[in-house]
């Protein structure tokens, strides 16, 4: 009987041509550089990158987990995706440098394939949140006594600082982002279902992207369209719920290019708002004002969220508060990612400087059986550049744009 174990473990297959990247060649050496400037600096010969977002990062491969590990191992003088044999030649294809493949015909082929890529090195650098307590026992079994380094936050903090070419994706997204609410928005009438109309702002963003970035994955694209009481959290799933005259909606788009998140959130209402909803959702727009003018290079993510609590306590309404009034962009989604370094909240004291981007995204939520119950959202990106910052979500906001006729 043929033994399965006598298969190939792991194995290379250059299967096809190389697949258009979205950055150039010398954006992901650009990149490369710097981490190995990181490597350096810690003595590590060898980094294990295992999350979605910096595989993406550093190589532009987005795997697709599906149970099954992935990773980018970067040395001095090579980057190399390592890969399960499902994905075939695809990987290979979407990597910036080599790649090799692993088999599931024994137990920890992946390991192997890892080991193989890091060799002799005695210090390895590995992302501590992502990495499992599970993989991180089977990694010491496989590979003997190593030393690991976290470069985890060192890594994030060379993702808070985008490169020109990533400053033009996400330009692009914030535009299709933009599509998407105008599709979200003609959509919108009574009886409609929150489904049919999320449906129709991804379409339209979809579609686009296809149009606009012919050689990039058309995956991961997705609309939140909340109404009534499914507006009370910013995550809240789309549902079957018809729309009813009066309802207070909230319209999240988020097109997503090679990776890249963009994001384009609006408070709106279905007909005429009734005076405690429209006193809120005005106050909430003149946060989100306040929030966009403090947005510059040289003040802190703390100092921005302190300026907006103070205003919402004097509005009377800071206990409505739902969560920090922005984040960084770049690799990340629903699912993976985060510059959790960049965000605007009372604990983190990150000062701005040219390069970042990030949104104001102030959000209040008043309960169910209190006057103006719902949640009232808006979201803008802006890349903050030498003297200031610039504002790139063109979709409007506020009552005098978005409420919808009944």
């Amino acid at each position: 009987m043929f033994d399965t174990f006598d298969r190939l473990e792991t194995f290379t297959s250059h299967n096809g041509d190389k697949a258009s990247l979205p950055f150039s060649e010398a954006e992901y050496d650009r990149r490369l550089a710097s981490l190995r400037q990181i490597m350096a600096a810690q003595d590590i010969g060898a980094v294990v990158l295992t999350s979605m977002h910096n595989v993406a990062y550093y190589s532009g491969f987005l795997y697709c987990a599906f149970g099954r590990p992935y990773a980018c191992v970067v040395t001095a003088d090579a980057c190399t995706t390592v890969s399960a044999n499902i994905d075939a030649g695809q990987p290979w294809r979407r990597s910036h440098g080599d790649n090799v493949i692993y088999t599931d015909w024994k137990r920890d082929n992946y390991w192997r394939a890892v080991g193989s890529l890091v060799s002799a090195s005695a210090r390895i650098g590995i992302e501590g949140d992502h990495l499992t307590l599970a993989a991180r026992n089977t990694m010491e079994a496989m590979l003997g006594e190593r030393t690991l380094i976290d470069i985890a936050p060192a890594t994030m903090a060379a993702r808070m600082l985008k490169s020109d070419e990533e400053i033009a994706l996400i330009r692009e997204g914030a535009r299709i982002a933009d599509v998407g609410g105008y599709a979200v928005r003609d959509a919108i009438k009574v009886g409609t279902r929150e489904i049919d109309v999320a449906m129709a702002g991804r379409d339209a963003m979809e579609l686009e992207i296809a149009r606009a970035h012919p050689d990039s994955e058309i995956r991961d694209s997705w609309v939140w369209f909340q109404s009534g009481l499914n507006t009370d959290g910013a995550h809240n799933p789309v549902t079957t719920r018809a729309l009813e005259a009066g309802d207070i909606l909230s319209m999240n788009t988020f097109p997503m290019i090679s990776a890249y998140y963009t994001a384009l959130e609006r408070t709106l209402f279905l007909g005429e708002p009734d005076a405690d909803s429209l006193r809120i959702w005005k106050a909430n727009v003149a946060a989100h004002k306040l929030g966009l003018s403090l947005i510059k290079p040289g003040i802190s993510c703390s100092a921005i969220c302190a300026e907006i609590n103070r205003f919402f306590a004097d509005e009377g309404l800071l206990q409505y508060r739902s969560f920090g009034y922005g984040h960084s962009f770049g690799v990340l989604s629903h699912y993976y990612g985060r510059e959790a370094g960049l965000e605007l909240r009372e604990d983190i004291d990150t000062v701005l400087e040219a390069g970042m981007v990030v949104s104001m995204e102030p959000m209040l939520w008043v309960p169910e059986g209190q006057p103006g119950a719902g949640g009232y959202r808006e979201h803008d990106i802006l890349v903050v550049g030498d003297d200031g910052a610039e504002n790139i979500a063109g979709f409007p906001y506020g009552p005098d744009a978005n409420i919808v006729a009944a």
